[in-house]
């Protein structure tokens, strides 16, 4: 089923110019006089006292953190505490017109964001709602705090609320907004419309994507806005997250009542700075960020720069953009003007900047000029705006007070319960569904081509009488992937599938194929060539409760999408106290034929992240049970798929691969040959050469070799392993990825650990040379081969009588060839 967009050679070819349209710059020049009739005064001093709550926050840390003391409290907090003492109009216009239903994503200085979009959501909610969100989030144990300690209206006890569960959690409290796992780097609060802010530089940048593509996927009301710094500029995530999110197949693929673009606003804080780089005149070439805005799509992302100092300029540009984005116009850039008067931390100096410098942009202070705007305007008057300050002030000695009680605010005690960090690594939940509804699909799955053309496959690869069944007539692999992956589109109506080159070739390995004639497109699309935001933007559509399965084509591409999997996926469940959910399974593809950058397995760097589940399926019956235990489960899992074996057929489950629908336990090895004499344990591919070694090892050696496939990689279950070398006595562990730092060595440590009274020789691990993938055609070279499962065996474990050695695996070679670095 090819695209309907014609690439017209003439039209392509034809001379021309791109044109330009000019970008705003500070256009909004209206005082708070101009603007009594749009806002009522106490709008307007909501607006001042919210910035002022911003600023006591901040100024309170960054005493705590350079003095040890605030308002006669003292407290050492040794964590971290990047401030935005100078930028709190920029986030209080940011979140003054958002909804609840609107979602913003912050960096590492957004403890401002948090506030201000708190602060916008209770000036919102009802009471009955606020006070429901209140009692339910985490049991109500970070309202108890504040309510046995509080007399004010009910107002003051909301803002109680927010000041209180942001500082616990930044001070690592168990009665944080995150049970003290975030920190101030990583807080939120999703009922308010707060999403995790990111230590990373810009990595909100494609996460926030994919929280916009949840909500246009699934008709979600609001927008999302990505509040990210000025230096983010230079990285990867927010580069491919604008790119992913200006696709044209949103505007010219998607089906009616999906078509329009992303509702995803990136906010820069403009603060001019990233670390000690100074953005515009060093580190940048943009002159002004809003430039790049032009460089994105026609529309030029509808780029402006907006005087961030000016709380009032920034609830104009939001304004203005929000309604854009809810007409489908999307994707918005808005380069915020700003400064930070503290340094990226308190440890830091600022000698990167003068004192001049400083003090200028001090004496244009946004709380300053806003204050005598009020008082000028017969808004305010200078003891109603000192009333406000004392208040504010009262309020935030208050909740440092509470938020440095051990007794009020206790951390976790992993020392009466050591398992509770563990016990939140993952969810470990079932869900068939991550939403009621009805999936929306292009015809019943019994109608589609590939599904009834596999009930005529044989589920069995060998015949009766021995022989194997054709290649043609035989269920393979892929099917078994394809069966469990059209399942679950038929089940959940949220899940979504993308990638490179997903849609109309049937996915890069025909695993695809047939989910074209199925699914609309905003449930089946190609990407951009953009490995990061294909994780990143997945991360962003489970935290918002979708499902996705992301594929990355060749697992040397995960290097692209280092961050995403390594550092964001693995993590947030955990840093959310289990609040978030992330249903993420990201199909990799193991290469081989394609030389070094295309084939090499590695499964061992992301089994050694926390956070992820991994499995690496060998059988058509074991990728459709394994499949569909990933896809029922609310954890992330890194799925790999071996290209060498997509067309194997069943061999080891003898009644075939089921037709319905069946669940493989992540986690649990599973014996694919019984014996006496030795155990070998395969990940991947690597299990049919280890079964051909059996079979020589019975026939030419009476060795009878018990045969384990692992399956999976995290969780894993070694009883049954241990139950095997406790009866063989010996074992040997052999996978495709490269034995230095392979997965298999950190196996075969934990299983001398667990049996060494019951081996007789040290485990022994087969893995791929310590080289670069050679060519297919000296690819035996390179991969574990049957011969070096017998050399391995006869030289390291037991003497096979008869058998010459091909390859030296002496322990001479060994310390050689490591001293070598291969």
């Amino acid at each position: 089923m090819p695209k309907t967009l014609f690439i017209d050679p003439k039209q392509s070819r034809k001379a021309g110019k791109i044109e330009f349209q000019p970008i705003p710059v500070n256009t909004y020049q209206k005082t708070v006089r101009d603007e009594k009739k749009n806002f009522t005064n106490d709008q307007l001093l909501k607006i001042y006292f919210d910035m002022a709550v911003i600023r006591e926050f901040e100024l309170m840390l960054n005493k705590i953190k350079t003095t040890n003391e605030y308002n006669g409290i003292s407290y050492n907090h040794p964590g971290p505490a990047h401030l935005s003492i100078g930028q709190e109009a920029s986030a209080v216009g940011m979140a003054y017109g958002l909804s609840v239903d609107d979602l913003i994503f912050g960096s590492h200085r957004s403890h401002g964001e948090i506030l201000a979009k708190g602060l916008s959501a209770i000036s919102k909610l009802p009471e009955d709602k606020l006070m429901e969100i209140m009692k339910s989030y985490m049991g109500g144990r970070t309202l108890s705090v504040v309510e046995k300690n509080q007399k004010g209206s009910f107002s003051d006890l909301a803002i109680d609320f927010l000041l209180y569960g942001t500082l616990a959690e930044i001070f690592a409290r168990e009665t944080g907004f995150n049970k003290g796992l975030g920190g101030s780097m990583h807080a939120f609060f999703p009922p308010f419309g707060i999403y995790p802010n990111n230590a990373i530089v810009g990595g909100s940048g494609d996460i926030a994507v994919g929280a916009a593509l949840y909500k246009k996927v699934n008709r979600k009301n609001g927008i999302v806005v990505a509040n990210i710094g000025d230096a983010s500029m230079g990285c990867g995530p927010v580069w491919e997250g604008m790119m992913f999110s200006a696709m044209d197949q949103f505007k010219t693929l998607w089906e009616e009542g999906y078509k329009g673009g992303l509702p995803v606003l990136f906010n820069f804080m403009n603060n001019q700075y990233g670390m000690g780089g100074q953005t515009r005149g060093e580190t940048m070439g943009y002159d002004m960020l809003a430039r790049v805005g032009a460089g994105v799509n026609p529309e030029q992302m509808h780029a402006e720069r907006v005087d961030g100092y000016n709380p009032l300029a920034v609830i104009d540009a939001f304004k203005r953009k929000k309604e854009l984005l809810e007409a489908g116009k999307g994707p918005v850039l808005l380069d915020t003007l700003t400064y930070r008067y503290s340094g990226h931390s308190p440890s830091d100096a600022s000698s990167y900047r003068t004192k001049d410098e400083i003090d200028a942009w001090m004496e244009e202070d946004s709380l300053k000029h806003y204050e005598e705007q009020l008082i000028k305007a017969k808004v305010a008057t200078k003891d109603s705006i000192g009333k406000i300050k004392e208040e504010i002030k009262e309020k935030v000695t208050h909740m440092v007070r509470l938020a440095t009680n051990d007794d009020i605010s206790p951390r976790m005690d992993l020392v009466k319960s050591p398992g509770l960090i563990e016990d939140l690594i993952f969810s470990n939940g079932s869900e068939t569904a991550m939403e009621e509804g009805t999936p929306v699909v292009n015809h019943p799955m019994k109608e589609n081509p590939r599904v009834k053309q596999l009930k005529k496959k044989e589920r069995f690869a060998m015949e009766k009488n021995g022989k194997p069944v054709s290649k043609l007539k035989t269920y393979q692999l892929r099917d078994g992937l394809f069966e469990a992956i059209i399942d679950r589109f038929y089940k959940d109506p949220t899940l979504v599938a993308y990638g490179e080159e997903n849609r109309e070739w049937g996915g890069a390995f025909a695993v695809y194929r047939g989910l074209t004639e199925a699914l609309p497109y905003h449930r089946l699309f190609n990407s951009p060539i953009s490995e990061g935001a294909i994780v990143g933007t997945a991360i962003g559509y489970a935290m918002c409760g979708g499902r996705v399965i992301p594929e990355i084509m060749y697992c040397d591409f995960l290097g692209r999408s280092g961050d995403e999997v390594f550092n964001q996926l693995p993590k947030w469940q955990a840093m959310s106290g289990n609040i978030l959910k992330m249903p993420v399974v990201v199909r990799v593809s193991v290469g081989s034929k394609y030389g070094a950058q295309h084939s090499q397995d590695w499964s061992s760097l992301v089994a050694h992240i926390p956070g992820l589940k991994v499995v690496f399926p060998a059988t058509p019956y074991d990728a459709k049970g394994l499949m569909n235990a990933a896809l029922q489960g609310t954890d992330p899992v890194i799925f790999f798929e071996s290209q060498r074996i997509y067309d194997v057929g069943e061999l080891f489950h003898k009644e075939g691969v089921p037709e319905e629908y069946y669940e493989i336990p992540i986690g649990e090895p599973d014996v694919k040959r019984s014996g006496k004499d030795i155990t070998i344990l395969s990940i991947g591919a690597t299990l049919y050469k280890v079964v051909e070694a059996a079979e020589i090892l019975s026939d030419k050696y009476k060795m009878d070799a018990e045969v384990i496939d692992a399956r999976s990689l995290v969780p894993f279950n070694y009883q049954p392993v241990v139950d095997s070398v406790k009866k063989t006595g010996r074992i040997l562990l052999v996978s495709d990825a490269s034995s230095r730092g392979s997965y298999l060595k950190d196996m075969a440590a934990t299983i001398a650990e667990l049996a060494f009274d019951d081996l007789d020789a040290p485990p022994v691990v087969v893995g791929s040379k310590n080289w670069i993938v050679p060519a297919h055609e000296l690819e035996d070279f390179f991969f574990p081969q049957v011969q070096w499962i017998l050399d391995a065996i006869h030289e390291k474990i037991i003497p096979l009588k008869g058998h010459v050695l091909k390859e030296d695996v002496s322990d001479k070679s060994l310390i050689e060839k490591l001293a070598k670095g291969v």
